[in-house]
């Protein structure tokens, strides 16, 4: 085999990749496009705050919206009180909830509502989702400006960006997924113009789904990425320090209380199918082994290894593009509470690894990088599934692209050693 060419019996990933011509993959992305939003116009054509199946049209933002409402009434103090929110979100919709929805964001987060307060729920709540569309196509736009093969077949990704299964559910639910990948996509854009501190500061606002902040700093820190650890640190403690200073200590303290204390709250606030709807190392472990115990320990000992991975990766000279995916990648797979609608973090992961491997289309592991990205892209409309399989099939996606892209990289930096000696 010469240097360059792909790895014997690799001929079916050829033939593959092969079938998925441009047509072929926007005639896919159109068709499912139409499905999703067809069902969601079906869903959302009856008249009130309910929808064809009697749930809450753009269900997660109730919380967040009552939030709102009671800061700009000022009832800031009652915001973490269950009972008076639930309360509240009954009063706001004219009747009962089919799960209680507990206000989980910062307090900062609400008072970034305050502005749609004034207006009725399901006006609110659309105009909610329509800004967080255009956030969403926003960064879709200024990723794709950076990959040089993909730019040019820019229609398909539009395409392909509005039947993104991760979208439709993010848009539906009311939730708050596009200031994730907003945060992503500003520091991915920092990196790119070698400001750290920038790229860390943009990462540190994540702060307000803390969840994706487990894997990231440890990444840097074994990676010993000073300048964007710094930058995180500092960005998350200004941010926590305003919501203190303007919310006082009663209600940041109510605040932690309810972040420390997710297993008083989540029984009733998640529904009973709950788990299916999750893509991260906990939840797969979760659904395959009925073991509680053992299924903790297998996540945080995998999570172990992707970290250990990311940051190994980090540390490389691999392209950019690379490195930052298995970032973003191990933040999705560590995360602890990861529902479909954050695997919009996804979009950066999926243009970068795709731009590459179209560029290096003759590297031992494109085709398999560019199916496992067909994949990530398809497998979370078979979350379902995992009730009665028990596996969730984008887990191993996953983890296979992380360990693809781990290995590409080393193969890179074993190159570049080998030319510089």
């Amino acid at each position: 085999m010469t240097s360059g060419s792909h790895p014997p019996g690799t001929a079916w990933l050829s033939s593959f990749v092969a079938w998925l011509t441009p047509r072929r993959i926007r005639a896919q992305a159109v068709i499912l496009a139409l499905c999703l939003w067809g069902v969601c116009a079906v869903d959302f054509a009856t008249p009130g705050v309910f929808d064809r199946a009697g749930n809450i049209k753009f269900q997660d933002f109730l919380p967040l919206y009552t939030a709102a409402k009671m800061i700009a009434n000022g009832r800031a103090h009652e915001i973490y009180d269950e009972q008076v929110v639930a309360g509240s979100e009954a009063e706001i919709v004219g009747g009962q909830t089919a799960a209680q929805l507990p206000f989980l964001y910062g307090p900062q987060m609400a008072l970034l509502v305050v502005p749609l307060a004034g207006f009725p729920f399901l006006l609110a709540a659309s105009a909610w989702a329509a800004l967080n569309a255009f956030i969403y196509g926003a960064c879709v736009y200024l990723i794709l400006k950076t990959c040089s093969r993909l730019v040019a077949y820019s229609k398909n990704v539009a395409i392909a960006a509005a039947a993104f299964p991760p979208f439709f559910h993010f848009f539906v639910r009311g939730q708050t997924s596009a200031l994730v990948l907003a945060c992503f996509t500003a520091a991915l854009l920092a990196f790119r113009a070698e400001r750290g501190w920038v790229a860390g500061m943009a990462l540190g606002l994540l702060v307000f789904k803390p969840q994706f902040l487990v894997a990231v700093p440890l990444i840097l820190l074994l990676a010993r990425g000073w300048k964007a650890l710094l930058g995180m640190l500092i960005s998350i403690a200004a941010q926590l320090a305003f919501a203190w200073i303007y919310f006082g200590s009663g209600v940041m303290g109510a605040y932690f209380d309810v972040f420390w204390h997710a297993s008083r709250w989540m029984p009733t606030a998640e529904l009973s199918l709950a788990p299916i709807q999750m893509h991260s190392l906990r939840s797969f472990w979760t659904l395959l082994i009925p073991w509680q115990h053992v299924a903790l320990a297998l996540y945080i000992g995998s999570s172990i290894v992707a970290i250990a991975t990311a940051a190994v990766v980090w540390r490389s000279t691999c392209p950019l593009a690379l490195r930052f995916a298995v970032l973003a990648l191990a933040a999705i797979l560590v995360n602890p509470h990861l529902f479909v609608y954050d695997l919009l973090v996804l979009v950066p992961v999926l243009l970068l690894v795709v731009d590459w491997a179209l560029s290096e289309m003759h590297g031992p592991y494109s085709l398999s990088l560019l199916i496992l990205s067909y994949l990530a892209f398809v497998l979370p409309l078979l979350g379902p599934l995992s009730r009665w399989t028990h596996v969730q099939f984008t887990v191993p996606v996953f983890v296979a692209l992380l360990s693809i892209l781990y290995l590409q990289c080393r193969r890179s930096s074993l190159s570049i050693f080998a030319s510089q000696s």
